[in-house]
């Protein structure tokens, strides 16, 4: 198993400074981010260039990799894949499809992504938009030997009442996803994060969905329950200070919230997971320089190894 961290919360470097920095720290993977080289997304990164990869770069990059004997656990582009704005949906799709194309000609196996919600339909009209646009990708993806996978964010920031923005963010929702596409080339980037504070048993969802996890998200998070007690399950709804303050939970970065990683490692050896752990990295507190991420990074890196290999 290799141990890495998500490139984008580290801005203005270069990717083959973070696989420089990564090396230094002890990390031998990876998780590359590939927005569009314009967007204005959180915690997002263009670390590659999809749109625009040649050969001669992709050789470059593999001898980077080898340099500082750095693995790409996957490729990340993370958007709104049922949007209702067509042009806007239609990008998003194009613009995926060049991820997993960039993924197959670097050997990477696994592109990460959100399924999305398209907020003037009803739910039952959104996996239908989901199976058409899915099923399509998930092919393209096979032909290109790539594994397509969602990750479990709920993404309340993506309605204006903090409401989930997405339908892929529980055990209820991803049954139904693996009913319509049960291919297995699809399956699930696993951030035990977001359903601590859904309060979903994330141990019980390890065990139960092992064949469809590829990838772990290691993502901490604290749950406040006097602020719980204020704000109740859908969360603050006045004086939000951003899009994703529901008053009651903070992400922050692996070994200073509320996950039992001992726990959580010891079922991942249980279930025999043969994928890659990757530090997602949204602690506010230590996100406003590079240094601050550096810190956060290492603190979790220093955190977590003790853990992992205990287990060995």
């Amino acid at each position: 198993m290799n141990f890495g961290f998500l490139t984008g919360c580290l801005q203005n470097m270069t990717l083959e400074e973070k696989m420089k920095y990564a090396h230094q720290v002890g990390f031998s993977a990876l998780d590359v981010s590939c927005w569009p080289r314009s967007n204005t997304r959180d915690y997002s990164g263009s670390d590659i260039d999809v749109e625009h990869l040649t050969a001669v770069e992709t050789v470059k990059i593999k001898t980077i990799q080898e340099k500082y004997h750095i693995s790409f656990s996957s490729l990340a582009y993370y958007d709104n894949m049922l949007d209702s704005d067509e042009c806007k949906q239609k990008f998003y799709y194009e613009h995926l499809r060049a991820v997993i194309e960039a993924a197959s000609e670097l050997g990477t196996p696994l592109v990460g992504c959100f399924v999305g919600k398209n907020q003037k339909k009803s739910l039952l009209e959104n996996f239908d938009e989901f199976e058409r646009i899915f099923s399509q990708l998930v092919l393209f993806a096979e032909k290109k030997n790539v594994k397509l996978m969602v990750e479990n964010c709920p993404m309340p920031g993506w309605q204006e009442d903090g409401l989930p923005g997405t339908i892929s963010y529980s055990p209820e929702l991803w049954d139904e996803m693996f009913h319509r596409i049960s291919s297995a080339a699809f399956g699930l980037n696993f951030d035990p994060s977001h359903l601590d504070w859904l309060g979903i048993d994330y141990l019980r969802a390890l065990r139960e969905y092992k064949d469809r996890i590829f990838h772990i998200d290691a993502k901490d998070m604290l749950v406040d329950k006097s602020q719980f007690y204020k704000y109740g399950i859908y969360g603050k709804k006045l004086n939000r200070q951003h899009a994703e303050d529901l008053g009651f939970w903070t992400p922050v970065i692996p070994g200073l919230g509320d996950i039992n990683w001992s726990e959580f490692y010891k079922v991942m050896q249980e279930i025999n997971y043969e994928g890659d752990f990757s530090i997602e990295h949204e602690d506010r507190r230590f996100s406003k320089s590079n240094e601050l991420v550096k810190k956060g990074l290492e603190f979790s890196f220093n955190y977590l190894t003790p853990i992992i290999n205990d287990f060995k």
